[in-house]
């Protein structure tokens, strides 16, 4: 299956001119947060596929205006076709105010309420995410720090694929768009990304 994901920046190419070849093909849309909900209900309905999303540290707005025709996939274990996804958005929490983001030990607790889930659905394919693992492609500061609790879910699980967003590519040269966490295969998903389930 083909499968488009996006993050952190509207693709000009999917929004303002519409290329639709962008689109063909794709069986699945993962959109890892902080994307305009309007950009997101747009791309909904012109794709022939479900579009599924957590929510990005930005996304407060989404309470207000929520991506029409989208699936939010935030604390579950959502399954596509066959294929498990697990949805835990926000990043690392860096100021008092603002939704969608948490402490280490909050995202432990949210990954703790899913384990009969896991168990009962025999573990995830993909981990859907706005925020990067703890040590893995993430950021010096506060705000773009990783989640230890994801190295966890993959240390266990041993899912197909980790796709974040929260890492911007224009942060740095180094920065990768495709890694690997021992057998899970790590996308950036930064503005488009697809790759072949």
């Amino acid at each position: 299956m083909k499968i488009l994901a996006l993050s952190d920046k509207e693709c000009p190419m999917l929004w303002d001119y519409l290329d639709r070849r962008r689109l063909e093909g794709v069986g699945l849309i993962l959109s890892c947060g902080d994307l305009d909900p309007r950009y997101l209900s747009f791309v909904a309905t012109f794709a022939h596929a479900p579009v599924l999303y957590v929510h990005g540290n930005h996304d407060d707005r989404y309470a207000d205006v929520p991506p029409e025709g989208c699936i939010c996939v935030e604390d579950q274990v959502y399954v596509h076709q066959g294929i498990r996804i697990l949805g835990l958005g926000g990043c690392l929490r860096y100021k008092q105010q603002g939704d969608h983001q948490y402490t280490q030990g909050q995202m432990d607790r949210r990954v703790r309420r899913r384990r009969w889930e896991l168990w009962r659905r025999g573990g995830f394919d993909i981990l859907l995410a706005h925020a990067p693992a703890y040590g893995l492609n993430d950021g010096d500061d506060l705000a773009h720090t990783g989640f230890d609790a994801f190295n966890g879910l993959m240390d266990r699980y041993q899912p197909r694929y980790f796709v974040h967003g929260h890492i911007h590519m224009n942060y740095g040269a180094e920065i990768p768009r495709h890694s690997a966490y021992k057998d899970t295969q790590v996308i950036n998903a930064y503005e488009t990304y697809t790759f072949e389930y």
